[in-house]
């Protein structure tokens, strides 16, 4: 399952450009940091009854991946994700692995799934970016089985997740084109308002709607935080266009603000994020 041209819109553009790529690149740390919340969703695939997975903004597949292996035979796993970069690593690391799952590049806001074909819908910091994320979750609880679970991870506030924003805290005097981040969204912390999210989800017709905090310590090597920095985010994005000289001052601008989270070889932060569950009605 393939949908190689979907709308070019704002995400689709970012996710295809240089953000994509920067994800690509630092892939195998990101999936290290992330590997709690990893975990919880395996666990949350492991727990219910019915194979069939979908996971939303899959990227280049950790997640599903680690959901397939888990479900073995019993499983039907699909990723859905607008970023072709990222799905090109996807599909390389089921092939190599042999783990049997299979990619779709469109927007699970608009893309035509087969009705009530998932037993579990599940993401991992994929479902802040939605341009009309009641659309979204609409189709995605259209796509859902009669009672089918829907469960995923999304952050809270940015002011709850300063490590995520010190890079540009510290930089903003320094690259004055940086953009300001939209507290309504979509990004990363579009989701941060728990009655927001309560109501996305209850008017897109899922029910048992359960936010709960989850605070998870997250671990990156210190000899990664230089790349972390300059690839990812905000300020990772505009360094890959800046001058040299601009480039090395915002990047030791960057790397002294990071110092409180630095702990011999570790960079340690705490991230503060919601973990959502919903059902679809039952029949």
């Amino acid at each position: 399952m393939d949908v190689t041209n979907p709308p070019e819109d704002a995400q689709t553009k970012l996710w295809n450009g240089t953000a994509g790529r920067a994800w690509v690149d630092v892939q195998e740390v990101l999936d290290a940091m992330f590997k709690p919340f990893e975990d919880l969703l395996v666990e949350a695939a492991s727990a219910g009854a019915g194979g069939r997975v979908l996971d939303v903004g899959c990227g280049t597949g950790n997640t599903l991946l680690a959901v397939a292996r888990r479900l073995g035979a019993k499983g039907r796993c699909v990723g859905i994700d607008i970023s072709e970069p990222m799905l090109v690593a996807a599909r390389a690391q089921a092939e190599r692995e042999g783990t049997p799952a299979s990619f779709i590049r469109a927007n699970a806001q608009l893309h035509a799934f087969e009705p009530a074909s998932f037993d579990l819908i599940i993401s991992r910091f994929g479902v802040m970016f939605f341009e009309d994320p009641v659309q979204a979750f609409a189709n995605l609880r259209r796509a859902a089985r009669p009672d089918g679970r829907l469960q995923f991870i999304a952050w809270r506030s940015a002011a709850e997740n300063p490590f995520m924003t010190t890079a540009e805290r510290a930089a903003a005097p320094l690259l004055p084109d940086l953009p300001v981040r939209r507290p309504d969204g979509p990004g990363q912390f579009a989701f941060a308002d728990r009655g927001r999210v309560c109501s996305i989800l209850e008017d897109s017709g899922w029910t048992a709607v359960d936010l709960r905090p989850l605070d998870v310590t997250c671990i990156l090597p210190e000899k990664e935080l230089v790349r972390y920095v300059t690839r990812l985010g905000p300020v990772g994005l505009l360094l890959q266009e800046a001058d040299e000289r601009t480039r090395a001052q915002v990047l030791e601008t960057v790397r002294a603000a990071f110092e409180p989270y630095v702990h011999g070889a570790e960079v340690r932060f705490a991230a503060a994020c919601w973990t959502v569950s919903a059902r679809a009605p039952a029949e």
